[in-house]
């Protein structure tokens, strides 16, 4: 049985003497004995050494995100209400809070980084059992080019700086270039058993997720030397999305049911939530980061997950088979896909709910906004065909044949300043 983790617990710390009020003096305070002083000091000391990652980061994480993404109610369900933290003397509260800024801010229409001028777009569509890369343009609808890549191809990812794509051949246990300006295959990087691939925001580490081994490494962008193995203790580990300020990531255990927080910086795992139905796929923060949005394919619906308490706040239920996420191109829609019962569920960020579902077919697995926000690609991972869907009307445009078992496809170039991996996340 794998071991549990532990939950993050705090430290509560007493002082046994009390300093009484001078009775003469009052209501001004009688200055404590020397050893109370030294005493109420060293405890100030060790609590902000104790103070663990559940503490001081986390804390900083909902004061960044202050603003609720919906109002906030009384309820005998667990809260996820923010915690009220005491304002510092320069933190500046009311104005500020009020513009906090969206994780997907730099994700609107038209706001492409410089990197990618010039670059043609292109749909790159991984076929997973075929081994190959399908290269799809998207005005003409039809597939332009296929390369031959073998193994298992599983999501193609744009790298942080957006100047290459690497396919993520789990079957090969390569990241093999693809120059998206020629989108001619170039060199091959080997990686243990790559199912996924992500970038911390700040660009200073890449984490290759092996889903096969239960292990996520974390590597140097530019030379990808290893810095750190992290074992998973439980089986699965495949998507994962981070805090807006990328101290932290939580990844989903496909085949536990568990979603798994880690330290970025420390590299280590720092708490768990089971969230059932054994099958958690792809992982979202909120706008605000003040929560996470989990694709729940067992239970047919998204868990919503409190990163700093570790626990399920919310569910909302999609579909059948809930898979994939993407993000409207204006921040305030989470487009999710119901692989087994072939729809599209709208969820908005600001209520949490369900606004339209949208009939389209087929198996959808991955999504992809168009850079104009006005269409949705899916892959249908057991149709063999890529549908594109209207994000006006919901209804299904036209639907493209492609290789056996399309997986985590990418529309590329896409608005961002830098990408954070998976099959193309930006912010």
């Amino acid at each position: 049985m794998a071991r549990r983790i532990p939950p993050v617990r705090g430290v509560r710390l007493r002082c046994r003497e009390r300093v009484p009020l001078d009775p003469v003096r009052s209501p001004e305070r009688r200055r404590p004995p020397r050893g109370a002083r030294f005493l109420a000091a060293a405890a100030g000391i060790v609590a902000l050494a104790v103070l663990s990652f559940a503490g001081i980061e986390e804390l900083q994480d909902r004061v960044d995100a202050a603003t609720p993404d919906r109002a906030v109610t009384a309820s005998s369900t667990p809260s996820d209400a923010v915690t009220p933290v005491p304002p510092s003397p320069t933190h500046h509260t009311g104005a500020r809070a009020d513009r906090v800024r969206s994780v997907y801010a730099n994700d609107g229409k038209g706001q492409f980084s410089p990197n990618v001028k010039g670059i043609p777009s292109l749909v790159y569509v991984p076929n997973t059992v075929d081994g190959t890369v399908d290269e799809i343009d998207p005005k003409t609808f039809r597939v332009v080019r296929e390369l031959t890549v073998g193994g298992q191809p599983h999501h193609v990812t744009p790298s942080w700086n957006l100047r290459h794509l690497y396919v993520d051949n789990a079957g090969s246990d390569l990241l093999q270039v693809i120059d998206p300006r020629t989108g001619n295959l170039g060199r091959s990087i080997p990686v243990a058993s790559p199912y996924n691939l992500y970038f911390t925001p700040d660009g200073s580490k890449a984490i290759v997720v092996a889903e096969y081994e239960s292990l996520m490494e974390f590597r140097d962008p530019h030379t990808w030397r290893l810095l750190k193995q992290v074992s998973i203790p439980w089986p699965g580990v495949d998507h994962l999305d981070f805090s807006r300020t990328g101290r932290y990531l939580l990844v989903s255990c496909e085949y536990s049911g568990m979603v798994v927080r880690v330290d970025t910086r420390r590299m280590k795992v720092t708490g768990t939530v089971a969230v059932g139905g054994r099958w958690p796929a792809d992982i979202k923060v909120s706008p605000n980061g003040k929560v996470f949005f989990v694709a729940n394919q067992g239970l047919g619906g998204v868990s919503v997950v409190d990163p700093v308490r570790m626990r399920q706040v919310n569910f909302i239920p999609t579909g059948t088979g809930a898979h994939g996420f993407a993000v409207s191109r204006n921040g305030k829609l989470l487009y999710v896909s119901n692989r087994l019962e072939g729809s599209i569920s709208v969820i908005s960020f600001a209520t949490r709910k369900v606004v339209a579902t949208w009939s389209v077919g087929g198996s959808p697995d991955m999504l992809q906004v168009s850079p104009n926000g006005t269409q949705l690609w899916a892959s249908n991972r057991f149709s063999d065909t890529v549908s594109v869907v209207s994000t006006r009307t919901g209804r299904l445009i036209t639907t493209i044949t492609v290789g056996r078992g399309p997986h985590g496809l990418t529309f590329f170039p896409e608005p961002g300043r830098h990408s954070i991996g998976h099959n193309g996340v930006y912010r």
